[in-house]
């Protein structure tokens, strides 16, 4: 890697990268890229295969980066000392996209070595099966690089490899899918460490985890792209990462954290992070400091005057045997205005009694789901996190392949 990472440096340079600099990266094998502009002291933006030609247009258009590389660089011998400090922005993240268009973030490179240090180092090797055009896998790599294992890339995440892996990182739809295939083929595992981000794990796929990889350690991080880690599940729950300040004002979260990211880029220029700044994630902290997080404000359903929380009817339903994942989302009603509506991910979805039953135990009456479809694949984010945004694009537009439950 270090051959490559310094041929990229190299290239770069001979194309007028400098310190300061920003490059896009579209390519299969973006890590050299990366690590090559680094080295350079530039900062670098992932292209990420999956953005719709407008979500593109746009992203590009507001990180404006001088230089766009493709394809493999060439290894190289040749030494390239390294430039900038710990304030140097390396990275040009994006927001996962999943209730919108994408943002690009700023992030420096001591926001990610105080976030590795806050994961501490796991056991190698190290699995990341997800696009590096993903923060999340991203940063599964670079920290495996940071705690010197062997970090093995793959485009998505598959049983086989994870059974010879030591770590794995992931995001719930994934471990669950990973807990299914290691149930229907028991056999050896070398999982010690699965690290899990991007959502709510809930308790039924806790207990799930331990008994079906009862000597590995799950670890739950709760995060976003413009804070990095914010807490770390600890017995009772969620509790802040180490330097991480959390408030909770009117019922949302904010942040105030050396592991932020330092502002937005828009149209090339860039509008500074405040000192504490929120995402809008809906919380509560305890007095003892434990954290709930309900999830984002603007994922609501306005139903017969109503606010519903998706993501705590998301929450229940993903209880139910048979669900794969699922989607809350707001379909239009003459005079609900809006219908509470669930899409199931599952290849045999479960009976509608069943799911219907789940949600009187666990919902009030106006939180449950009104109208049930199911599908075989829900749109996803580069993450591997449910796409909230094209999901409703897609029921607007009729192209979602989805039946009706009954």
């Amino acid at each position: 890697m270090l051959a490559l990472a310094n041929g990229a440096a190299v290239r770069l340079a001979s194309l007028g990268v400098r310190e300061g600099s920003r490059v896009a990266v579209d390519s299969a094998d973006p890590l050299p890229w990366l690590l090559g502009a680094d080295l350079l002291g530039a900062a670098t933006l992932v292209v990420e295969p999956s953005w719709r030609p407008a979500e593109r247009a746009g992203v590009l258009a507001d990180a404006a980066p001088e230089v766009m590389v493709t394809r493999t660089p060439e290894p190289s011998a040749e030494r390239v000392e390294p430039r900038g400090d710990e304030r140097t922005v390396f990275y040009l993240p994006t927001t996962s996209g999943s209730t919108g268009r994408p943002k690009v973030l700023s992030r420096t490179r001591g926001s990610w070595l105080r976030s590795f240090e806050a994961l501490g180092p796991v056991p190698s090797p190290v699995l990341v099966g997800g696009p590096l055009g993903s923060s999340l896998f991203l940063f599964g790599a670079l920290h495996a690089l940071w705690a010197e294992a062997e970090v093995r890339l793959r485009p998505s995440l598959r049983a086989d490899d994870a059974r010879h892996a030591a770590t794995v990182h992931v995001v719930p739809a994934m471990l669950t899918a990973l807990l299914t295939e290691l149930e229907r083929n028991p056999g050896s595992c070398a999982l010690q460490t699965v690290v899990c981000g991007g959502a709510h794990v809930g308790d039924e796929l806790r207990e799930r985890f331990a008994r079906v990889l009862p000597r590995a350690e799950l670890v739950e991080y709760y995060g976003s792209a413009e804070h990095s880690l914010i807490a770390f599940r600890h017995g009772d729950g969620l509790r802040a990462a180490p330097g991480v300040e959390l408030d909770v004002r009117e019922g949302v979260l904010w942040v105030r954290s050396p592991l932020s990211f330092t502002g937005y880029l828009r149209d090339g220029e860039l509008t500074p992070a405040r000192d504490w700044s929120s995402v809008g994630d809906h919380a509560e902290l305890s007095a003892s400091g434990v954290l709930t997080v309900r999830g984002r404000g603007s994922a609501t359903v306005s139903s017969g005057g109503r606010l519903v929380a998706v993501e705590e009817v998301e929450a229940v339903l993903r209880t139910v045997p048979g669900v794969a994942d699922v989607l809350v989302t707001g379909t239009p009603h003459d005079r609900l205005g809006e219908l509470v509506t669930a899409v199931v991910e599952s290849d045999e979805p479960p009976a509608l009694r069943e799911l219907r039953a789940a949600a009187r135990a666990k919902l009030a009456p106006g939180k449950r789901p009104r109208h049930w479809l199911a599908t075989k694949a829900l749109p996803r984010t580069a993450s591997g996190k449910p796409a909230r945004a094209a999901l409703a694009e897609q029921l607007r537009d009729g192209t979602l392949l989805a039946e009706p439950l009954r």
